[in-house]
């Protein structure tokens, strides 16, 4: 489905479906949503810059739709299968895999009619300053073993809800945030390919290439490609337009730089190419954008 398509029908949604069932912790007895009343407490997770944490077993009609998430949401299937937008376009998200979606973006999930989608959650708040869990070279969605971190939650929502030991609560949610980083730090063993994203990530205005990529890396462009396809799920070159994508993102909505400044910013001198990437990728207009975030 051409991204566009995916999201131009989208549109602020949180329908859990009588036959779903959940169950969260929340850093602050302050977040009284409805959904998320009455849910335990555990402070320390506030040392990782989690909101909340939760399992759940969805069954369609769930569909939650964020237009403008403010920080990290990392999901993990344990079993059953449901949908999740990554990169513009709807994607299978089945037992053994996880996805991590940045801040500043469009978060979208659902069910699978038949299929009851089994998976955990851990929500952070993105604060100014502070570094992100996500690094250039993390993946969007990758194979993950989600059950240990499925137990972990459902362990720290136990002990929050009875004994409240700060002890074992702080080993719970240690443990969760192990699990996660786990996932968005791929590359701890590679420094090279590391030291690579982290320059581009740095410098997205540069006129990057394919060879020039592969040089920094110090490896051929042929095995860049295919290690990226492997970790990544997209080419070198569409992972640059990606961090190119989520600067962007992040400028429009934290800054009131004018569109023309974000676009050379992110390395587009036309601002009317700079438009129509930034809807290929992300489902709408730069300007659309910046409005929805300040809805």
């Amino acid at each position: 489905m051409h991204a566009s398509t995916a999201i131009q029908e989208l549109s602020e949604t949180h329908t859990l479906g009588t036959d779903t069932e959940y169950r969260v912790v929340r850093v602050s007895a302050s977040d009284n949503r409805p959904w998320i009343r009455g849910a335990p407490v555990c402070g320390t997770l506030k040392t990782h810059r989690i909101c909340h944490a939760g399992t759940m077993t969805a069954h369609a009609p769930y569909r939650i739709v964020r237009m403008h998430q403010s920080g990290l949401y990392f999901l993990a299937c344990v079993s059953g299968e449901g949908r999740v937008l990554v990169d513009g376009r709807w994607q299978k998200c089945g037992a053994g895999m996880a996805v991590a979606l940045p801040p500043f973006m469009v978060n979208a999930f659902e069910a699978v009619k038949g299929k009851p989608w089994r998976c955990c959650w851990v929500r952070y708040e993105q604060q100014p300053g502070q570094q992100p869990i996500l690094n250039s070279s993390s993946p969007l969605m990758a194979s993950f073993l989600g059950a240990p971190l499925y137990s972990a939650i459902e362990g720290l929502i136990e002990e929050a809800g009875h004994e409240s030991k700060p002890s074992a609560m702080f080993h719970w949610v240690e443990l969760i945030q192990n699990y996660i980083e786990r996932f968005a730090q791929p590359w701890q063993q590679d420094d090279r390919l590391w030291r690579l994203w982290e320059m581009v990530a740095a410098d997205v205005g540069r006129d990057w290439t394919l060879d020039e990529l592969a040089h920094q890396a110090h490896v051929s462009a042929e095995h860049l490609r295919r290690l990226c396809r492997r970790a990544l799920g997209r080419t070198p070159m569409h992972h640059v337009t990606w961090l190119r994508m989520r600067k962007a993102c992040e400028l429009l909505s934290t800054t009131n730089l004018k569109i023309e400044t974000v676009s050379h910013t992110v390395g587009y001198q036309n601002p009317f190419v700079f438009s129509n990437t930034f809807k290929k990728w992300i489902g709408w207009r730069p300007s659309e954008h910046r409005s929805r975030a300040n809805q």
